[in-house]
């Protein structure tokens, strides 16, 4: 029989053993704990890819677009019921609404039919017109090369030897073939109609006329340094406003010497306080860099003072610290953390912060267009409260989740930048987000889509100078193509010093023909 010494160590022996086991376990469920994150982790990752692969490109939640097509539905079926019961009764058809006409602006060629007899089928007398039908039909007739012929004749005094003629007029390109109407239409076919110099060079040919590649491309960049001057005024106009929208985007650029591409930036910068009810015309600049390092949009805004509204990229942080530079965040940036982690995996937690933010954007949707001291007041009014609530519930929530869950780091991305969250409510003229620098943006992640790469840092400046001139057009409903066309024509004859006279705003008497789709 075992001593009463023997019975001690063991009970002390079993304890350590449990001890120990009980450090296995908690080490295991710390393990598992871990594993689990990260397994959700890449499980948002997945869906986001999938998303952007496959994805619809809205953010709009599912259960809304549910609850339209369940209506729609139901409106089908009252039209059809009620048309049913409309056949039954034996009334007609409703008529459906009336077509809307064709633009006034468009040139109509009349084409007259007259009747094949000359005189009346039955009795043989003369006929007299009584009224006529009207049907107007749309048709496109196809673009076609023209050659202009510039003839001056040199005439010889009859009494002496003296010989006169007219100066040459001067050309966009110094002895080049190209018009400026055909310029204006290479450059807005590359970059806003997205067609690489290669497609317009089969198109052309199709005409039978052969512009190879290489021609087209050396017209693109004799006609953007010719535009320089005016991407500079474009330039000093933008970064004189006294608030900006900034942004980025990535593209492709060809490397020298081992055929491999690299990763460039492409910076754009706008001006455009047309939703608080400024009378001053937008802008966009875009500038280009190799990288995306922060010294970049330092060295574009050195000069800057005003209220800077972007993302949360840290290379803008070395500008807000000099105290010139306010920050001002974007609620669409932190809604979307949100809607990701929705759109991935629904909860409670994610739908109601997405239905906080769109409460604030609901107040934005009513005070649009309207001068800044009514909407700072709606904003302080209204916007503040919900803020500073949804801050406090923000807190609280996290509490409750793991610090290394993926919707504690939606949220904490939301609280850091919460002051800069919150500045558009004491300043009417700060937009709730950054929508303009991304609607700036669209055009070139189209374009992404049709060419593989630029050929070097000199077409990624030149792709910026374009896109600002054509990006600027746009936002003041000016057809880029004929403001080009105009530019093109006139801006090698033009002082230098005067070149403002050429921005899209102050040429839209010359044109004579503006844009509806100003924010395409």
């Amino acid at each position: 029989m075992p001593s009463h010494a023997d019975l001690l160590d063991d009970i002390a022996a079993l304890k350590a053993q449990l001890a120990e086991r009980d450090a296995d376990v908690m080490a295991l469920r710390e393990e598992l704990s871990t594993k689990r994150v990260e397994i959700e982790h890449l499980k948002l990752f997945i869906a986001k890819l999938k998303r952007m692969q496959f994805g619809k490109k809205s953010e709009k939640l599912d259960h809304q677009i549910e609850q339209l097509e369940l209506r729609l539905e139901d409106l089908q079926a009252n039209e059809e019921y009620v048309a049913a019961i409309d056949e039954r009764a034996g009334k007609l058809p409703r008529k459906r609404p009336a077509r809307e006409p064709l633009p006034a602006h468009l040139p109509r060629d009349e084409k007259v039919y007259l009747p094949p007899q000359s005189a009346c089928p039955t009795c043989g007398g003369d006929l007299r017109q009584l009224g006529e039908d009207v049907a107007e039909q749309l048709e496109f007739v196809p673009a076609s090369f023209r050659v202009i012929r510039h003839v001056r004749p040199k005439l010889a005094c009859t009494c002496c030897a003296c010989i006169v003629q007219a100066p040459a007029p001067s050309r966009p390109i110094d002895r080049g073939l190209a018009g400026p109407g055909l310029l204006a239409h290479v450059m807005v076919g590359k970059f806003a109609d997205h067609l690489p110099l290669y497609r317009q060079s089969v198109i052309y040919a199709r005409e039978g006329v052969d512009l190879s590649r290489g021609l087209l491309a050396s017209w693109v960049g004799a006609s953007s340094a010719l535009l320089r001057p005016l991407v500079n005024a474009i330039q000093r106009y933008v970064l004189a406003a006294a608030k900006l929208h900034a942004d980025d985007t990535p593209i492709a650029v060809l490397a020298p010497g081992n055929g491999k591409t690299r990763t460039a930036r492409l910076w754009t910068y706008v001006r455009d306080d047309r939703p608080s009810a400024s009378a001053e015309a937008p802008a966009v600049w875009f500038a280009y860099s190799p990288d995306r390092k922060g010294i970049h949009p330092q060295t574009h805004l050195a000069k800057f003072a005003g209220v800077l509204q972007a993302d949360a990229f840290a290379g803008f942080n070395a500008l807000f610290a000099g105290g010139a530079i306010k920050e001002a965040a974007c609620w669409a940036h932190a809604r979307r953390k949100f809607f990701d982690l929705h759109d991935a995996r629904p909860s409670a937690l994610t739908a109601e912060a997405l239905h906080r933010i769109g409460e604030l954007y609901q107040i934005e949707e009513a005070i649009r267009g309207k001068p800044p001291h009514e909407r700072q007041a709606a904003r302080q009014l209204q916007s503040l409260p919900l803020i500073d609530d949804f801050e406090i519930w923000l807190r609280e929530s996290m509490l409750k989740l793991s610090r290394k869950s993926d919707t504690t780091a939606a949220i904490q991305y939301a609280l850091n930048l919460w002051p800069a969250l919150k500045r558009y409510c004491s300043d009417g003229v700060i937009e709730i987000d950054n929508s303009a620098a991304e609607r700036a943006l669209r055009g070139i992640a189209v374009g992404r889509r049709n060419y593989l790469f630029a050929g070097a840092h000199s077409g990624g400046e030149r792709a910026a100078a374009m896109y600002s001139l054509i990006g600027t057009a746009k936002l003041n409903g000016v057809d880029p193509e004929a403001w080009l066309r105009h530019v093109l024509t006139h801006i090698a004859d033009h002082p230098v010093n005067q070149v403002d006279d050429f921005l899209p705003w102050n040429c839209v008497a010359s044109l004579g023909t503006t844009s509806t789709a100003s924010q395409a």
